[in-house]
């Protein structure tokens, strides 16, 4: 007797780096313990081996319950496009130019949508693609309520702006004041491009999507309630701007099994937690700033001599190229052998990819240096891990201000973007010092993560919000 096909079908459209990844999938993780069948489509060729393997791990771990559709792009002519050599910003400008191409992809599907979910660097984009479809749109959005607050707000201070064509400089003042949103967002706070004279794709992008979140149906969120529950009502009450589609607060998005590490790199990951293993509980520093943005040279002497000066253990994971694709260098080139040698005797430092949740739940982790990606952000809230954030660049200055007014970290504001000056080994292990010994900042980083597996737990605000839209899209189904 044949299993009859589940009543739910919802599309999934990625983007580009593990920023944007790692979300789309833990969601469409979601979807598959409520009994939806789900299509995956893969714009090809991904930037990074991580992606890939990441997306083969899941598709592996589903394999009857998730259909992967390799969705190949157009290849971006160079002499169209602002110059950059960052290969994320690339990519997503190749996917919104490619994105015509999906009308024979999505006409294929054997089943009916029930819902489309795109990422949310294609807003504008995939609007002449939904509006010939009969299912629910819904953008995910990789960052913090307060990002998506300026982004929707972006389109009122154009439009309230005298100039024939507003720039970005022209109507950003020293601040930023939205409504429904008590603290201000300082000019310093904007992601550099978007303020850059004269244009640029970034500039272009949001420029373009702003006024275009109005055309969808639906936003999900990264977030909660405990976390953000004034942006996520200014949003959802119009205050922000009227006309928005309803904004879901699904977090936060606990990784999955099928995010476990290669097998390559299990020897890598076996050997830290054996290392963390030794240690007392909350007694190291794990340090990471991110997976996308390389440390600087002049940069990694500094960190490396303020990790020592400390006083802790730490994990420090060093990303030396952007790319993963990238050819091989050895951080003690980088280094010297000297200092790595002082480094190993006190804590442990690698430059592959690794497990991060395996290293933020362990109970010698108490204090986590990070970049501030969004990511990393919750999932080190989903940990009850203290924060040192130093912003590298993007929404990570949001999200600076968000951790510190929301008590589970401190921002070293004084450090500026880390893509600017160097910070001195010293004020990097006193900042280091200042997030491990202070115990407000544990208490409340505990009693956030209480809150955080109370909305992703049996019962909570993820659950009640998902499992109303699948009954909704059922419903929509019978009417249709």
């Amino acid at each position: 007797m044949s299993v009859p096909e589940p009543a739910v079908h919802v599309a999934f459209l990625t983007s580009a780096g593990m920023g944007h990844l790692k979300p789309c999938l833990r969601l469409l993780s979601v979807f598959l313990r409520h009994g939806c069948k789900v299509t995956l489509i893969i714009p090809k060729p991904t930037v990074t081996l991580a992606e890939s393997n990441l997306i083969s791990r899941l598709c592996s771990s589903f394999p009857h319950q998730v259909t992967q559709i390799d969705f190949n792009l157009t290849p971006l002519d160079p002499t169209t496009v602002n110059a950059t050599n960052d290969p994320f910003f690339l990519q997503y400008e190749t996917i919104r130019r490619s994105v015509h191409l999906l009308s024979p992809i999505l006409s294929s599907l054997s089943t009916s949508l029930s819902a489309f979910v795109v990422d949310a660097f294609l807003v504008s984009p995939i609007l002449p693609i939904i509006e010939k479809m009969t299912c629910p749109s819904y953008i995910q959005f990789t960052s913090s309520a307060r990002m998506l607050s300026f982004l929707a707000y972006v389109s009122v201070l154009a439009d309230s702006d005298s100039a024939a064509q507003p720039h970005p400089t022209k109507f950003v003042g020293d601040a930023i004041q939205i409504p429904g949103i008590k603290l201000p967002i300082p000019r310093s706070s904007v992601p550099p491009p978007f303020l850059l004279e004269g244009t640029n794709s970034f500039q272009r992008m949001i420029m373009q999507d702003s006024p275009n979140l109005k055309k969808h149906d639906g936003v999900f969120m990264n977030s909660f309630e405990e976390l953000e529950g004034e942006a996520l009502a200014a949003l959802n009450e119009g205050k922000v701007v009227k006309g928005l589609p309803p904004v879901y607060g699904i977090g936060p998005l606990m990784a999955c099994e099928f995010e476990n590490v290669d097998e390559s790199q299990k020897g890598c990951m076996s050997w830290i937690l054996e290392r963390l293993n030794e240690r007392a509980e909350g007694s190291v520093v794990y340090v990471s700033l991110g997976n996308r943005t390389e440390t600087r040279r002049d940069q990694i002497k500094d960190m490396a001599l303020g990790l020592i000066a400390c006083g802790y253990s730490f994990v420090w994971v060093v990303k030396l190229k952007r790319v993963d694709r990238e050819e091989d260098e050895g951080l003690e080139d980088v280094l010297g052998s000297e200092l790595m040698s002082k480094l190993r005797e006190k804590g442990v430092v690698v430059k592959e990819f690794v497990d991060q949740i395996k290293i933020l739940e362990h109970p010698a982790v108490g204090g986590f240096v990070t970049h501030g990606g969004w990511n990393s952000v919750t999932e080190a809230i989903g940990e009850g891990v203290k924060i040192l954030i130093w912003p590298q660049g993007a929404d990570q200055k949001f999200n600076a201000e968000l951790l510190r007014n929301s008590g589970v970290g401190i921002w070293a504001e004084e450090w500026g973007w880390g893509t600017q000056k160097v910070v001195e080994g010293k004020e990097i292990a006193k900042r280091i010092k200042e997030m491990m010994s202070n115990e407000c900042l544990r208490v409340k980083a505990r009693e956030m993560k209480d809150a955080a597996r109370k909305a992703c737990g049996v019962g909570g605000s993820c659950e009640v919000i998902i499992k109303r839209l699948i009954e909704e899209w059922k419903r929509n189904a019978q009417l249709n």
